[in-house]
C-alpha cells in the first residue's frame, strides 16, 4: 500500500509537470490554430537558464524566476519573428518550420552550455520529507511540485474565465475577425498568449530540472507526451488538458512500476523485465488509442479555453 501511495503522488507529480506544458501548447493551438513544435525547446531554455541561475546564486526561487522569464522571452520573440508569418500557413508549413526551430534551439544550447548535461539539486528547504499519512514519507519538492501546478492552474483558469484579457482569449478562440474589428489588438494579443504558454513551458522545466539530465534535446521527449496529453483531453480545452495529463501520468508511472512484477507472474525473469519494459513504454498511446476508440474528439474535445 506504501509503494502505491508513492507511486499515485508520483504519478500526480509528473501529470502536473505534463499539464503545465500541454496547458501552455493547448492555449497556442487552440487560439492560434497553431502547431508549434518548438514547444519543448522552451521547457529546455527554462531549465537551462533555471539551472544555471541556480548553480551561481545558490537561490531556487531566483533560478525559478529567471528560467520563467528567459522561455516567455523566448516565445515572444518567436512570435513575433516567426510564427506570425505561419498562421495562416497549413499544418505542413508551420510543422517544417517549427521543426526547424527545434535544431536551432538545440544547437544555441551546445554554443552556449556545451554538450555535456548539467545537473540542478533541489533547493536545502525542500530536501527533506513529509508524512502525508502517518508512516508514509514523501519528498517534500516533489510535493511543491503538485502545489504549485495546482496553484498555476487555478491561476490560469481565472485569467481565462474572470478577466476582461481571458474574455478575448476565449473570443479569439471562437472569431479573430470579429473581435479585431472591435478594437481588439490582435497582434499583441496573440504575442501575450505565446509567452504565457512558453512561461508555463519555462516554469515545467525547472521544476522538472532536478529530475532530468538538463541537455539539448531534452525537450523533444515531453513534447511527444505533451501532445498525447492534449488528444486525449481533447484540442483546445483547458479542461481536457487537465484530465489528459493527469491520467498520462499516473498511467506512464503505475505501468513503469507494477508491469515488470506483474509479467514476472507468467514469464522468466529476464523475458518479464523485457516485456514489462516494453509494454509500460507503450501503455499511454495504448490509453490514447482507448480514449480516441470511445470518444474520437477527445475528453473534451470542442470546449476552447474551458
Amino acid at each position: 500500500m506504501q509503494l502505491f501511495l508513492e507511486q499515485m503522488l508520483n504519478g500526480l507529480q509528473f501529470g502536473v509537470t505534463l499539464l503545465l506544458m500541454a496547458s501552455g501548447l493547448t492555449l497556442v493551438f487552440g487560439i492560434m490554430n497553431l502547431i508549434n513544435l518548438a514547444h519543448g525547446s522552451l521547457f529546455m531554455i527554462g531549465a537551462y537558464v533555471g539551472a544555471t541561475v541556480v548553480a551561481r546564486s545558490g537561490s531556487f526561487f531566483l533560478g525559478l524566476i529567471c528560467g520563467m522569464g528567459a522561455a516567455a522571452i523566448a516565445g515572444m520573440v518567436m512570435e513575433v519573428a516567426i510564427m506570425r508569418r505561419l498562421y495562416r500557413r497549413d499544418h505542413l508549413d508551420q510543422v517544417l518550420a517549427t521543426f526547424g526551430l527545434i535544431l536551432f534551439f538545440n544547437e544555441l544550447v551546445r554554443m552556449v552550455w556545451g554538450r555535456q548535461p548539467i545537473a540542478m539539486s533541489t533547493p536545502a528547504w525542500l530536501s527533506g520529507s513529509v508524512e502525508i499519512i502517518p508512516g508514509i514519507p514523501y519528498p517534500e519538492f516533489r510535493l511543491a511540485v503538485i502545489v504549485v501546478g495546482a496553484l498555476v492552474i487555478g491561476l490560469l483558469y481565472l485569467l481565462i474565465m474572470r478577466t476582461r484579457l481571458g474574455m478575448w482569449i476565449r473570443a479569439g478562440a471562437s472569431d479573430r475577425e470579429t473581435i479585431g474589428a472591435l478594437g481588439v489588438n490582435i497582434r499583441l494579443l496573440y504575442t501575450l498568449v505565446f509567452g504565457l504558454g512558453a512561461c508555463l513551458a519555462g516554469l515545467a522545466g525547472v521544476m522538472a530540472a532536478p529530475f532530468l539530465a538538463v541537455q539539448s534535446g531534452m525537450g523533444e521527449n515531453i513534447l511527444i507526451l505533451t501532445f498525447v496529453v492534449i488528444v486525449i483531453g481533447g484540442i483546445g480545452s483547458i479542461k481536457g488538458a487537465v484530465a489528459g495529463a493527469l491520467l498520462i501520468g499516473v498511467a506512464d508511472t503505475l505501468g513503469r512500476v507494477y508491469l515488470p512484477p506483474l509479467a514476472a507472474l507468467w514469464l522468466p525473469p529476464a523475458a518479464a523485465s523485457n516485456l514489462g519494459t516494453s509494454l509500460a513504454s507503450m501503455l499511454i498511446y495504448l490509453v490514447m488509442a482507448a480514449v480516441l476508440a470511445v470518444r474520437p474528439q477527445g475528453l473534451f474535445g470542442g470546449a476552447h479555453g474551458s
